[in-house]
């Protein structure tokens, strides 16, 4: 027999779902008919085009109006020259945004991001750099400390944002 609260929920998501209401339709702005269908998994690759699907891991997920970005090591597209904090973050920042961008979305869109720091001596060199992607304050953040990154990158990050344009 089913419960009170799983009959409501039921009813709620019936409702949502006749006035087209819900997580992924909020997200959009504009004329809904471009927008892509509800449960549609896009992946695209570096450039936003869909992605070949020969590729281990896909750099942009674009689904239900939210961008999923994988983690973005200083060396992902093109070498870095330079071993230092600041300039790792800088590049890694850049890919972050490009791929943001790509998807739908802006700096001020992410919602989460994750950092994997190869040495928590660099935690203050990295949040220096952050804060010039972030003048309005950043999104929800995690920063770990861990034994290495891939591609002898000093840090990975890797977020999720909210499609705000198409």
């Amino acid at each position: 027999m089913p419960t009170d609260l799983s009959t409501r929920r039921k009813f709620s998501m019936g409702l949502a779902s006749l006035f087209g209401l819900g997580a992924g339709s909020l997200a959009f702005s504009g004329n809904a008919s471009a927008a892509p269908r509800r449960n549609e998994v896009r992946k695209l690759n570096y450039n936003g085009e869909p992605a070949s699907g020969k590729q281990m891991i896909t750099p942009l997920i674009v689904h239900n109006g939210l961008i999923y970005i994988s983690g973005q090591g200083a060396n992902d597209a093109g070498a870095v020259h330079q071993n230092d904090i600041e300039t790792h973050t800088h590049k890694v920042m850049e890919n972050v945004k490009h791929l943001v961008e790509q998807g739908g979305g802006t700096m001020e869109s992410i919602l989460q991001l994750t950092v994997y720091l190869a040495s928590m001596d660099d935690y203050r060199g990295m949040n220096k750099v952050f804060k010039t992607y972030f003048p309005n304050g950043g999104p929800a953040r995690t920063t770990i400390a861990v034994a290495g990154v891939p591609g002898h990158s000093l840090l990975e990050v890797n977020c999720i944002a909210a499609v705000v344009r198409r």
